[in-house]
C-alpha cells in the first residue's frame, strides 16, 4: 500500500495549497480592520509607558505581607495621586509612583515597610527622570529609520523596489499592529519592549527575504512561457516555503514562551517578561505578514509591468483557446453520438414494422 504523501509534499508539488495571492483582496481587508483598530486604541487608550519614559518612582518591596491594594491604597494616600501596584512571580511588590524628591520618597517607603511588615531598608527605590526616556525613545526613532533605509537598500539591490516596498509595506504594518496590541491590552512600554519591538523587525524581515527569495527562484524567466501565470507561480513559491515558515516560527516561540513562563513567572523578572512578550507578539505578526500582506503587495506591484501583463494575456488566451476547442470535443462526441443513437432507432423501428404481419384485403376477409 503507498504511503500517504504529508501535507508538506502536497504543498511543494502543488497539489494543495492556500491561495495566498489570488484572495489578496481578502487579506488586505482583514489587514486593514487590525490597522484600524489598532490605531483607535492608540488614539483613544494611548500607550502605558514605563516609568524611564515618564519619569517617576519605583519602590519595590520584598517579602511583602500585604496585599497590592493595600499598598496601592498606602501609597496613594501619601502622594495624593495614584498608584500602579503589580507583584512579580518572587514575591516582590513593585511600585510605581509619578516623580517625587527625597523626602517624599523616603515617606513612602516609610508607609510602605509599616504597611507590608518589612524594614525600610529592605526596599529599594530607583527614581527616574522624563528627560533620560525622552533619550531612549529618540535613539531608538534613529534606529528604525537607519534599520529602514538599510532594508529598503539591500532589497532592491538584490530583488528589486517592488520588492522592497512590500517589504516595508509589511514591516509598517508589522509596527502598527504590535503597537496596537499594546495599546489594548494595556502592556507597559518599557526600553526592554523598545529592544523586542526591534529584534522584531528582523526577525520579520528575515521571513520576508525567504519566502522573496523562493518566489524570485521560481519566476526567473517566466515571461518565456504561455502556461503559468505570475500570480499563480509566486503563490505556489509561498505555499512551498508554508511549511519552512511555520516550524521556524515554532522552534521561534519555544525560547520565547519559556522566557515568560520561566523567567517571568518563576524568577520574577519583570525585564525579562516585557521583552519576551514584545518577541512573541512580533513573531506572530511578522509570520502573517510575510505571508499575507509582503508577498500578494509585491505581485499586485509586478503585475503592473508591460511584460507581466503580456504573460497573463497570453495565459488567458490558452487556456481560453484550449477550453473553446475542449467545448468543440465535446460537442461533436455529443452529436456523433446522437447521429448514432438515430440511426439505430430507424433501424430499430424498420425492423419492428417488416416484422408486423401484413394484413389481408377485405374481399377477403370473409372466406375462409
Amino acid at each position: 500500500m503507498a504511503r500517504r504523501a504529508s501535507l508538506g509534499d502536497r504543498l511543494y508539488r502543488g497539489e494543495s495549497g492556500i491561495n495566498f495571492v489570488g484572495r489578496r483582496r481578502t487579506w488586505f481587508i482583514i489587514s486593514g480592520i487590525l490597522v484600524l483598530i489598532s490605531l483607535a486604541a492608540l488614539g483613544f487608550r494611548g500607550l502605558n509607558l514605563g516609568v524611564e519614559f515618564q519619569g517617576g518612582a519605583v519602590f519595590s518591596v520584598p517579602n511583602a505581607t500585604c496585599s497590592i491594594e493595600g499598598a496601592r491604597e498606602a501609597t496613594s494616600q501619601t502622594t495624593g495621586e495614584e498608584a500602579i501596584v503589580t507583584e512579580t512571580g518572587a514575591g516582590i511588590i513593585r511600585v510605581q509612583t509619578p516623580p517625587v524628591d527625597a523626602a517624599q520618597s523616603q515617606e513612602i517607603s516609610r508607609v510602605l515597610a509599616d504597611t507590608c511588615g518589612v524594614a525600610a531598608t529592605d526596599i529599594s527605590v530607583q527614581v527616574v527622570g522624563p528627560t533620560w526616556g525622552a533619550e531612549i525613545t529618540s535613539k531608538g526613532i534613529q534606529a528604525l529609520i537607519v534599520f529602514l533605509v538599510l532594508v529598503t537598500i539591500f532589497l532592491a539591490i538584490y530583488f528589486e523596489w517592488r520588492f522592497a516596498v512590500a517589504a516595508l509595506v509589511a514591516l509598517v504594518h508589522d509596527i502598527v499592529l504590535t503597537v496596537g496590541i499594546y495599546a489594548i491590552t494595556g502592556l507597559p512600554v518599557t526600553p526592554a519592549t523598545l529592544i523586542g519591538f526591534l529584534t522584531i523587525l528582523g526577525y520579520s524581515l528575515y521571513d520576508t527575504v525567504v519566502v522573496f527569495d523562493k518566489v524570485k527562484e521560481d519566476t526567473k524567466g517566466i515571461t518565456a512561457q504561455s502556461v503559468l501565470s505570475y500570480p499563480e507561480a509566486a503563490n505556489r513559491s509561498v505555499n512551498q516555503v508554508l511549511v519552512r515558515s511555520i516550524n521556524t516560527t515554532i522552534t521561534s516561540l519555544l525560547p520565547v514562551l519559556a522566557i515568560i513562563i520561566v523567567g517571568a513567572g518563576l524568577l520574577g523578572a519583570g525585564t525579562l517578561l516585557d521583552l519576551a512578550v514584545a518577541l512573541a507578539v512580533g513573531m506572530f505578526v511578522g509570520v502573517y505578514s510575510s505571508l499575507f500582506i509582503a508577498t500578494p503587495v509585491a505581485v499586485l506591484l509586478k503585475m503592473r509591468q508591460p511584460d507581466i501583463k503580456a504573460l497573463d494575456t497570453r495565459v488567458a488566451a490558452r487556456r481560453s483557446g484550449a477550453g473553446k476547442r475542449a467545448a468543440e470535443s465535446q460537442e461533436a462526441a455529443a452529436a456523433a453520438v446522437g447521429v448514432v443513437d438515430s440511426a439505430a432507432t430507424g433501424t430499430a423501428l424498420g425492423a419492428a414494422e417488416r416484422q408486423q404481419p401484413k394484413r389481408q384485403p377485405r374481399s377477403k376477409r370473409g372466406k375462409k
